[in-house]
């Protein structure tokens, strides 16, 4: 019979040094699936990405070549309806948006569509952040003060339904022709729809985690950052995503009517002109960008709520 190390005497059994080749082999086993499960996660993103990316290209492909095809078989009018081709050759001859000048002034006949570009979102999401900051902010305030949201609430609510298209003339008025004003529009656009929305979630917050962060000794500033923010954060995340293409048209229409630069600037231009190709133009660019910045949203809005998987955001 053998006898284990416990059975002979004087044995000290945690003084055993002797490598535990279980205990290896158990954690060697455990890291496998984990480095399986990356690899697995990693390989899956990839594979949603190729996928979508090629449902992409085939959805605007398609759309194109039924665009060219009926513009070759003479069923449209190219003068007013020009094919894709025509229209994105605009962008060499830049020199033709100068008049009169969007984006940044003197800038390089070369580089007035990227100034264009920069400019808008420049402003629709300073706009964005502003609207955000501020609407979070009192929010909580009429959350937590009674009195203040019943002196406020009722005129947010009154002026929510107002377009930010309607402030348009006002902003030219109050901050002139230039940034501010579409800023301001886009800022007016996202503002009292989040406060409203920030009120409404942190209504609906479970009551069950407040009691039980005071009773811990929580204080109310602790219980609002600890708590209530971080809970009500997706709500307005998917608020504030679903109101990005508002704020978009809304910047856009004020740099139609009366800021003058940006991509909005330039569908202008070509009316002025009278040229449909650089209208389409500018319009293909307006969406393009429109459809980039909802893309790069989504990705800051996964960073950020890190704890949430996909199917919930």
């Amino acid at each position: 019979m053998v006898k284990s190390k416990s059975d002979i005497p004087g044995a000290n059994p945690k003084l055993d040094l002797e490598p535990d080749l279980d205990a290896s082999s158990s954690r060697t086993t455990t890291m496998k699936p984990l480095k399986a499960k990356r690899r697995g996660s990693s390989k899956s993103w990839l594979k949603d990405f190729a996928v979508g990316a090629m449902w992409w290209v085939l959805s605007i492909g398609l759309f194109i070549g039924i665009w060219e095809v009926a513009a070759a078989m003479g069923w449209v009018n190219t003068l007013i309806l020009p094919p894709p081709h025509e229209f994105l050759a605009e962008i060499a001859n830049q020199q033709q948006f100068l008049a009169p000048k969007i984006g940044v002034e003197r800038t390089g006949a070369n580089f007035v569509a990227l100034t264009a570009i920069v400019a808008t979102l420049k402003r629709v999401l300073s706009g964005l952040f502003l609207g955000f900051i501020v609407s979070l902010v009192v929010g909580c305030l009429a959350s937590y003060f009674k009195i203040f949201g019943k002196l406020t609430l009722p005129v947010m609510t009154l002026l929510a339904p107002i377009a930010p298209v309607a402030w348009i003339p006002f902003a030219i008025l109050a901050f002139g022709i230039g940034d501010g004003a579409a800023v301001f529009v886009v800022f007016i656009g996202v503002f009292f729809i989040l406060t409203l929305a920030t009120v409404n979630s942190i209504n609906k917050v479970d009551q069950l985690y407040i009691n039980t962060a005071r009773v811990l000794g929580a204080s109310r500033s602790q219980v609002m950052r600890h708590i209530i923010i971080p809970a009500i954060i997706p709500d307005l995340f998917t608020i504030l995503r679903l109101n990005l293409f508002g704020a978009w048209m809304a910047v856009l229409a004020a740099e139609m009517v009366g800021v003058n630069t940006g991509l909005g600037a330039i569908v202008m231009v070509g009316r002025q002109m009278f040229n449909p190709k650089l209208m389409f133009l500018g319009m293909a660019m307006i969406g393009v960008i429109g459809y980039l910045l909802d893309l790069g949203f989504a990705q800051v809005q996964k960073r950020v709520l890190w704890w949430k998987s996909n199917s919930q955001i």
